[in-house]
This record gives C-alpha cells, structure tokens and sequence, in this order.
C-alpha cells in the first residue's frame, strides 16, 4: 500500500491517500476503511469537576453529560469569536479530547490558567494515544496498537476531508477566521456542529454575543457549500476571495474532490449575498448550496413581540 503525504500545511505528515482515493472515499463511507488521524494531539480533562468546570468555560453544556456521547466545544474570546475548538468523548472518570494539529499549546494554557480551586488536571496525552477515524465516529486508541487498529482498508484525508465537506461540517481554523462567530455556522439553530454551542445555560465568555444574534439579529456570515467548475483541474487555496463579478463576497476554506459530487469546498460568505449569483473563486466557477439559512435569527422575532 503506496502512501502519499502531506508535505505541509496543518496536516504536515499525515497520509493524503494510498492511491486510490476516491475509491478510499468509498469504502470509508461505507465503513469498510479507516482514517490514521494520529497527527491530531489528544488531551484529558481528568478529575471530579471535570464536567462543571468544563460546562463554565467553554460553549457546551457538559453538565449531565453522558459516557461515550462525543461532543463539540468552542472557547470564545470576550467578543464571541471562536478562539479554541476540541471535541470528544467522557468514559465516566476523564474527558478525552482532540484539536486541531498546532493548535493545543495554547488550548492548554488557556484551559490551565482557568482552573483555580477546581479539581481538575488537563494533560497532553498524545505520546501515548491516537486518533483513529471512520464512518462512525473518530475514536483513540493506544499509539502502540495503531496499525493493528488501521487494518488492511485504508483511507487518507483526502477521503476524510471529502466527506466531512460533502457534509457541511466546517474545520475550526480552515472554514473560519479570526472575525468567524458561532452563528455564521449554524449553531445553536442548524446543528451543523454538534451542535458547539448552548444557550440554555449560565453565562461563559463572548455568550453575549451569540445570544444578541440569535435573539436580535442575523449573522453578517452564512457557512455555504460550494460546488466548484472541474474543468480547470485544480482547486482554490483556503483563505482565497470569493467574488460576485469583481466584489469580494467571502472567504474560502477547505476543498477537495468529492467521488460524486466532484470539486467542492466550503466558504464564509456575505448573509446577503442572492442564492443565485453566479461566483468565482481564483478564478474557479462556483455555484452555492445552502448551510446556514440566510435569514437564520428571523425565527426569534415573533416569540419577541
């Protein structure tokens, strides 16, 4: 099995495919192959007041959180922008998380600064665990089991990136930037990540603002799904303008090729930009399907009267 590797960007050295990767695509959706996801680092949340104190700092309730149910969690700066991302699971006694590739060092300061009198431990286990991906959901193993867990069906992140975009489901970091706030991509009303965010619960850093959204307002962003020309044999960077004729509408995040969908990616566009328009991206035609509902937050209005 011939694998090719990143050679940069966040997913540096991990596998991209073994050759066949829209056949890889395949298989993995059919739950037939799996995803060496090792290059994400995995941390614990350990200790008594793991799921209260995780409940207080981050968007997500934690409270009542049940073993096994993975979960998705931002921590917002004080204006609600998304700061940090992980998710994972709890098996009862510790919360095991992952995050993005680069991005846990300061995810753990952060979460180690606001620990105080709680009995919690936050620690880096990536040294001795992996992440493993397929059709259900992304699971850890031991890092000395991990080839024995891969098996002989095998998928890169090619496939896994296909898929995930296929499914609307934005990565924190790429689909965002550093303006992105938790409304621009569906939640609490879409479920599009989880969903990351609650509003029935008491008070956490840059709240206000998403509650000011969802209650007042609408997202000045809409996460959109992008059908891209394949004639040109090539796909946009992430980061890219989208453009309606020469106005620059949005932002490109990641892209790939899908087995059946063919070229598509996922971008921030302007709320108000027509369902309709026709769009570039580096040049690239694109057309758009609908994530985030461009009048998201008029669902409120009435219940405000």
């Amino acid at each position: 099995m011939s694998a090719v590797r990143h050679t940069e960007g966040p997913d540096a050295g991990a596998v991209w495919h073994y050759g066949d990767p829209l056949g890889e695509q395949r298989r993995l959706e059919a739950g037939r192959a799996r995803v060496d996801a090792s290059h994400r680092p995995i941390f614990t949340v350990s200790g008594a007041d793991r799921l209260t104190w995780l409940h207080a700092v981050t968007s997500q309730a934690f409270e009542g959180l049940a073993p096994g149910v993975r979960v998705t969690a931002f921590v917002l700066d004080p204006q609600g922008h998304v700061e940090h991302v992980f998710g994972g699971v709890d098996d009862g006694d510790t919360f095991w998380a992952d995050t993005e590739p680069g991005r846990l060092e300061p995810l753990l300061g952060y979460l180690q600064r606001m620990v105080f009198a709680s009995r919690v431990t936050v620690a880096d286990a990536s040294a001795d665990w992996a992440l493993l991906l397929d059709a259900a959901a992304p699971r850890r193993v031991p890092r000395a089991d991990l080839e024995a867990e891969l098996g002989d069906e095998r998928a890169g992140t090619w496939a896994s990136e296909a898929v995930r975009i296929a499914a609307g489901q934005p990565r924190i970091f790429l689909d965002t930037d550093e303006k992105t706030i938790p409304n621009e991509l569906a939640n609490p009303d879409g479920d599009l990540l989880g969903p990351a965010v609650h509003l029935q619960k008491g008070c956490y850093r840059g709240q206000e603002t998403v509650a000011r959204v969802h209650t007042l307002g609408r997202p000045p962003r809409r996460l959109t799904l992008l059908h891209l020309d394949g004639s040109e044999e090539r796909l946009p960077e992430v980061g890219d303008d989208v453009l309606a004729g020469d106005r620059v509408v949005g932002r490109m995040g990641t892209s790939a090729v899908h087995h059946d969908l063919g070229p598509i990616g996922l971008a921030l566009i302007k709320r108000n930009t027509p369902l309709d328009a026709p769009l570039t991206v580096a040049g690239i035609a694109a057309a758009q399907e609908v994530l985030v509902d461009p009048e998201v937050g008029l669902h409120v209005r009435p219940k405000l009267r």
